[in-house]
């Protein structure tokens, strides 16, 4: 007889996820006027709000967009911010042969057509705001490649924020020390050293719609500019 497979699940749901990541952080990284919670992705915003609340300081979503190789439509090689900023996979971008040129022109393209339409679906075309001298905490579901939150890292020290630590529930290993080398800590409950894929870590993972997740931002106060506000 064969015994059961084991499973991988690390969490019942998101809701889970976000109380063992809250419970990681100690409540002096909330504690400054100054500190603000970042989502890095739609994903990440359930998280954030998670943080936001619990703490009531105010939180915010950084919007980008992936870039993917010409023959591939899959095979994500960069990602662009609502920044400008871009970070590129060298490895796989060297391995495939990829002209930089198509690379550069994608991301004008993808910015301009894709990111810019995200400011305005999820935050009424209010910017990011002015994040000069802040202690940031940038929030996602997970870290698999890490090139999502690397632009993010990139975004936030071209704004000049004071400090910026990372907080997930689940990471890929392989990419933890590489982090650590761009940011001032990285929060995270879960280090998998044969990172699968995001799916294999809960028994249920909700897909957040539009709808909830403008619920969530709305919420939070991102559109007024000020701190989260209660339903």
């Amino acid at each position: 007889m064969k015994s059961p497979k084991k499973s991988t699940a690390l969490f019942k749901n998101q809701e889970e996820a976000a109380k063992e990541l809250l419970s990681l952080i100690p409540s002096e990284y909330f504690d400054s006027q100054d500190s603000i919670v970042i989502a890095v992705s739609e994903a990440g915003v359930c998280f954030a709000s998670h943080l936001s609340k619990a703490h009531n300081i105010p939180m915010n979503i950084l919007l980008s967009e992936p870039i993917f190789a010409p023959n591939n439509p899959e095979l994500v090689i960069a990602i662009v911010s609502e920044t400008e900023e871009m970070v590129m996979h060298e490895l796989l971008i060297d391995s495939f042969g990829i002209d930089k040129d198509y690379i550069y022109s994608e991301a004008h393209r993808q910015y301009e057509e894709s990111v810019l339409s995200y400011v305005y679906k999820y935050r009424k075309g209010i910017p990011l705001g002015d994040l000069q001298g802040k202690n940031v905490i940038l929030v996602d579901e997970c870290i698999e490649t890490g090139l999502t939150m690397t632009v993010a890292l990139k975004s936030m020290i071209e704004m000049g924020v004071k400090s910026v630590y990372i907080a997930v529930p689940v990471l890929d290993k392989s990419i933890y020390q590489s982090l650590l080398t761009i940011c001032d800590g990285v929060f995270s409950p879960h280090q998998i050293d044969d990172y699968i894929s995001i799916e294999y870590y809960y028994e249920n993972r909700e897909i957040l719609n539009f709808d909830k997740l403008d619920k969530i931002i709305k919420n939070s106060g991102v559109l007024k500019g000020s701190k989260q506000t209660k339903e």
